[in-house]
């Protein structure tokens, strides 16, 4: 009489409960990586190419998908270990390894092994920085003054910095193969701004006074309009604005140094 109890104490070894189907919202945020990912990796293919325009548009959109897969993980609460480090490795690819090829494509080629040798240091750069963020990440400080700045500049601004000279030649103001060794210092320049424990500006900090909104939006209206028009030269000053910031926390940096 005790078997077919045995047999019911069984049965849920035997016939083990399937795993709850995960709400799609939740998975928002990794697709919205993964489609970041791919416009990096397609914008190698582009580099390689010599679709240069397109292989810049790409790494800006990879850009716009890396800060909205971070906003839509906070909102719909759907962090997770798995999502931040597919986070990382997709930075990697769109801001480390996408930028060091395009700007070698346009600009180092003509200097051979020595313009690669600052691509992979770019590249290293940017992995480095992206490895120290993960470690950092899992004991954030969680100050206020914490929270108004980067240490260091981030992944994605980095390579909006190191693509500076090659918005300079799409712009019209550089030929393609123009000065390589100054560019090649420009991005090992970029590359140790990255790795640095330099305090800079978070964008999430910034404020607008309320007297100032209207002039504000008006702006951005002006800027989507030129951006049609002029869409390099307004990202050399967009690259040129955010890299006095960075000059300003240099100088702000040294100044506490003497105090």
């Amino acid at each position: 009489m005790a078997e077919p109890k045995d047999r019911a104490d069984r049965a849920p070894a035997d016939h083990p409960v399937e795993p709850q189907p995960v709400s799609l919202m939740l998975l928002m945020p990794n697709m919205v990586t993964l489609i970041g990912m791919s416009f990096g990796l397609t914008a190698i293919r582009f580099a390689i190419e010599g679709r240069f325009s397109a292989a810049v548009l790409l790494i800006l959109l990879a850009g716009l998908a890396d800060g909205l897969d971070g906003l839509l993980a906070r909102r719909l609460r759907a962090e997770s270990a798995m999502g931040a480090q597919l986070d990382s490795l997709s930075d990697f690819l769109c801001f480390g390894i996408a930028p060091a090829i395009l700007i070698y494509q346009i600009h180092l080629t003509a200097v051979g092994g020595i313009g690669w040798i600052f691509a992979l240091l770019f590249a290293a750069a940017t992995c480095l920085r992206l490895a120290r963020f993960n470690v950092m990440s899992g004991a954030a400080d969680t100050t206020r003054e914490a929270k108004r700045h980067f240490i260091g500049v981030p992944a994605p601004a980095g390579a909006f910095l190191g693509l500076l000279p090659v918005f300079l030649t799409l712009a019209g103001l550089t030929a393609p193969g123009d000065a390589p060794y100054l560019v090649a210092i420009w991005m090992a320049l970029v590359g140790v701004l990255m790795i640095s424990k330099l305090k800079t500006l978070s964008p999430r900090t910034v404020k607008v006074p309320r007297r100032l909104v209207a002039v504000f939006l008006f702006a951005t209206v002006i800027l989507i309009g030129l951006s049609f028009t002029r869409p390099w030269y307004i990202l050399v000053v967009i690259a040129l604005a955010y890299l006095a910031t960075v000059l300003h926390a240099i100088i702000r940096a040294r100044g506490q140094l003497f105090r």
